[in-house]
């Protein structure tokens, strides 16, 4: 095990620099982490890296990088340059960590990211992401961007394939459309905090980019939706692609979430395309009869085939 600590009493001082340290890039590596404030962009391109933190509120990796901050290519950085924390890789894992873009609103910065992520068998467990919009980014991204460079980042000629991600025990703050992307991921007992912009609409949990051939998209699963915004203006959904799926099971919801619950993002073509499901919800902002027509209440039957196992498959770990 490597050990990180930023008063010089591990091996290193720099989560990047343990990382870099490895050299064989098939061996399974963890990193220790302990507690203290890592001002660095993390960057993560090998498989089999587990790294734990020292406590989710001590070990805290920070950053402030946003789209409209200038690249050294002449070009404005964009969503996908403007993470903190980025790995782009195969069977990660991390526990006990805070991961923070510092940039603010939208509004004055545009997008920015806290964490990238890439991959296939990708799990955080007690973790924290803090940012405003865009803060996770669930990686691959859409099969076609809308306008060139778009998509200009580290992933943007990768190939586009159905990946599996888990997020457990964790807290998730931001504002504009702050968990987005197209893998198939379970977020399972987390907690979803909202941030007031001062907009009728004032955020939105989730854009998916979910792909047309896949079976599943993103799961909450007894997931609590909250923040600090005035009632009835934070949407749970919308669409980032037609063929978006988010699934609430057994959530609590408050009462800042709108009575539709879902918006289409002006795309009346998605509402016979997307799959935005909610079963045995909970709070003042679970309002059935007052659903979106394109959203539907799954029965006891339905909702059992949205299992962990299920949606990320047997061999998970």
């Amino acid at each position: 095990m490597i050990t990180v600590d930023i008063n010089n009493q591990g091996d290193f001082t720099s989560v990047n620099e343990a990382i870099n340290s490895v050299k064989n890039s098939n061996d399974e590596v963890t990193i220790f982490i302990k507690n203290g404030v890592y001002k660095e962009r993390v960057e993560i391109f090998r498989d089999n890296v587990t790294l734990i933190g020292e406590s989710k509120d001590g070990v805290i990796i920070t950053d402030s990088q946003y789209a409209l901050e200038m690249h050294e290519d002449g070009n404005k950085k964009g969503t996908f340059r403007s993470y903190t924390f980025l790995v782009v890789a195969n069977n990660f894992h991390a526990y006990n960590i805070t991961f923070k873009n510092e940039s603010g609103f939208g509004k004055n910065v545009g997008q920015a990211i806290a964490v990238y992520a890439e991959g296939d068998k990708l799990s955080f467990k007690n973790c924290a992401m803090y940012g405003h919009q865009d803060t996770l980014y669930t990686g691959p991204l859409p099969k076609a961007e809308k306008e060139t460079g778009g998509f200009r980042g580290p992933t943007e000629n990768a190939k586009r394939r159905i990946v599996h991600q888990l997020y457990e025990d964790c807290y998730i703050e931001g504002e504009v459309d702050f968990i987005f992307g197209s893998a198939v991921c379970y977020f399972k007992n987390c907690t979803l905090f909202a941030l007031d912009r001062g907009m009728e609409i004032n955020s939105y949990y989730t854009a998916p980019s979910t792909y047309e051939e896949s079976e599943f998209g993103y799961v909450f699963d007894n997931c609590i939706l909250t923040g600090n915004c005035p009632k009835a203006s934070v949407s749970l959904s919308r669409p980032w692609r037609n063929y978006a799926k988010a699934v609430f099971l057994n959530c609590y919801y408050s009462d800042q979430v709108i009575p539709e619950g879902f918006s289409d993002w002006n795309k009346p073509e998605a509402h016979e395309t997307v799959n935005y499901y909610e079963y045995n919800g909970k709070g003042p902002g679970f309002t059935p009869s007052k659903r979106a027509s394109f959203s539907k209440i799954l029965t006891k039957e339905e909702a059992s085939r949205y299992s962990m196992e299920r949606v990320l498959g047997p061999d998970f770990k």
